[in-house]
């Protein structure tokens, strides 16, 4: 479990760092705190307890009214804007010291006009273009930008930069141009969510998670790690902790065929749990620990977790 690790969203919930953190998880991903007090307890037992933080940007709440920087926007002030604002975001971090910082890509979300998206949550219509709208020599010409300056910040500050894959439309799943620009500049890593990969999957006839998974988790420094239920007319459990009872035939994510995958590509790869831990007992979450650690570890016989979805 040395590579385990849990989130913190709004503030330092002590209950659940109490419950949810192990000895020897790797480490506490932090995101929108809403006070500098929390930062500086999660601080406080960063260096107490020897664990590594890294940050799901942004830190701060109450910085924008959108929590994900719009560095890919077609309109010049938005993108110097959103620049500026992470700029001024990973200098107040510093001393914090993140061993990553992790943002969503690509923002806006670039939806393939083919695909009813209306199950994908969104907070605000600027979060999202379609891509009509937005050509594939622009993403590409903006993504090589964001690689460029993230990079460097990354060099200069000295943390990993993590770009997690949002929803995802042709420009990144029918090229080789991501994967480019990842050998273009090895630092940057990717972040892979299982929930989102799924629920993707789910909606857009032309998504592929798993050919997704098994392209890009050798790129992966983490992998979002959750599970939901999707059947034909309702999404339930979302951010639910992975269980080997949730079966796909049952409608859930194929969570153990996605490991498999992972395991193969990528068995270092940091876990983080991005579930909510209080929708189960105490006795499943540490089943749910106890299943991933397996999962990830020496080769097994397939379950039925692992058949199609």
């Amino acid at each position: 479990m040395k590579n385990f690790m849990i989130g913190q969203y709004g503030k330092f919930d002590q209950a659940k760092y109490v419950r949810d953190f192990k000895e020897g998880f790797y480490g506490i991903e932090a995101c929108l705190f809403d006070s500098d007090e929390d930062i500086l307890i999660l601080q406080r037992e960063s260096r107490a307890r020897g664990f590594s933080i890294g940050v799901h940007f942004p830190l701060r709440a109450g910085q924008s009214v959108l929590r994900d920087a719009l560095f890919m926007d077609a309109d010049d002030q938005t993108r110097a804007e959103a620049y500026e604002w992470m700029e001024r975001e990973l200098a107040f971090m510093a001393s914090l010291q993140p061993t990553y910082v992790l943002f969503h890509y690509p923002k806006p979300v670039i939806l393939d006009d083919r695909v009813d998206w209306r199950t994908w949550r969104f907070y605000d219509s600027r979060e999202y273009v379609w891509e009509h709208v937005l050509t594939e020599a622009e993403f590409q010409y903006r993504s090589e930008q964001l690689f460029a300056w993230l990079a460097e910040k990354g060099k200069e500050l000295r943390f990993t930069p993590v770009l997690e894959l949002d929803a995802l439309n042709r420009y990144v799943y029918e090229s080789v141009f991501l994967e480019r620009l990842l050998l273009k500049y090895p630092t940057i890593k990717l972040c892979l969510d299982t929930g989102r990969l799924f629920l993707q999957e789910k909606i857009d006839p032309f998504f592929d998670a798993r050919h997704v998974i098994q392209t890009y988790a050798k790129y992966a420094w983490s992998i979002h790690l959750k599970s939901m239920k999707v059947t034909a007319d309702t999404v339930e459990f979302v951010h639910y902790p992975v269980l080997p009872e949730c079966i796909p035939e049952e409608g859930w994510a194929p969570i153990e065929s996605y490991l498999t995958i992972i395991r193969k590509e990528n068995p270092h790869v940091k876990i983080m749990f991005e579930h909510r831990s209080d929708q189960v007992t105490d006795e499943q979450l540490e089943r749910c620990y106890r299943w991933v650690k397996q999962l990830l570890s020496e080769p097994h016989e397939p379950t039925s977790n692992s058949n199609s979805t």
